[in-house]
């Protein structure tokens, strides 16, 4: 409790060099700044404006209220992450729950880390800050590891090193943008799982996976049941092995052959194909031949 109090008193003595306009602190190399960036120092709360590259959009409320009761019994344990922007104003990098709740309680002042950082370093520190430290949703988390990519141009392997993820984690995190919107929204929102996500994104049709995704919340369908459910759905569009024709065709012997010569007096000549169907072909040497046989069919 002691070293609580004395950080407390010596983040109200930097506080007020950072109010005197003679000591105003923009540079690393400017006098004083050893003596502010990097420490602990109780800032007003007026003077500091929400990060616009902030990751989280969803705040829960009753965790908001939960953490508000805790800082108002037991004071902001954990300092939040600001960058100075100009005289006596700052940006928030990190800790927007703990600004909040600080507010919610009615706090003016809170402890705060001061850095001096650039746009893209100040981006950086948030979305690596947050990922790391908050319980972002998987797709809050998927975002913040696509605007690395997007604006600060960071590679998988470059992310994995900052974040101290796999590289194989975050690829799976970036998958999840390719899902239909209102997948996303129904993850962000805590009707499926990453886990459910992660199947749907196997099917390319976007009409599909809000079908299966609607089957997963109705019908309350666990990951596994999901899992199925998409690989039911790959087996019906493989093609089905066409059905093999039955061999009906056979063999004419000599008997057969040598009765139709027996009964027409020529030899007859018999074809059969592969189905069974055939023709007969009975040759003659005049009209009279000819008619020879059809008196013979006639009887």
């Amino acid at each position: 409790m002691a070293k609580a109090i004395k950080k407390q008193a010596l983040g109200r003595g930097l506080s007020a060099l950072l109010k005197d306009p003679e000591n105003d602190i923009k540079s690393v190399d400017d006098k004083n700044a050893d003596k502010v960036v990097g420490n602990i120092i109780e800032l007003e709360i007026d003077a500091i404006e929400i990060n616009p590259f902030q990751p989280r959009s969803n705040f829960n409320e009753e965790s908001l209220r939960e953490l508000a009761t805790s800082i108002k019994e037991l004071g902001v344990i954990q300092p939040i992450t600001v960058r100075k922007l100009d005289y006596n104003k700052y940006q928030l990098i990190s800790g927007e729950r703990r600004l909040r709740a600080s507010t919610l309680v009615g706090l003016t002042t809170v402890p705060a880390y001061i850095r001096i950082a650039n746009d893209n370093e100040s981006l950086v520190m948030a979305l690596v800050e947050n990922i790391q430290r908050h319980d972002l949703d998987p797709i809050e988390i998927a975002l913040s590891y696509q605007r690395l990519i997007d604006e600060i141009q960071l590679t998988q392997e470059q992310m994995s090193d900052r974040v101290g993820k796999k590289r194989s984690t975050i690829a799976n995190y970036l998958r999840l943008l390719k899902l239909d919107p209102i997948i996303q929204t129904g993850i962000r929102d805590g009707f499926i799982s990453m886990g459910h996500g992660r199947a749907i994104i196997n099917i390319e049709d976007l009409d599909i996976q809000t079908d299966i995704y609607q089957k997963i919340v109705i019908q309350n369908l666990s990951v596994r049941e999901t899992e199925a459910l998409v690989k039911k759905y790959h087996e019906s569009l493989r093609p089905k092995p066409a059905t093999p024709i039955k061999a009906t065709s056979f063999e004419v012997d000599e008997a057969q052959k040598k009765a139709f010569f027996t009964y027409f007096g020529n030899k007859v000549d018999i074809k059969v194909a592969g189905n069974g169907k055939g023709k007969i072909t009975i040759p003659f040497q005049s009209e009279d031949d000819l008619n020879r046989m059809i008196d013979l069919i006639k009887g």
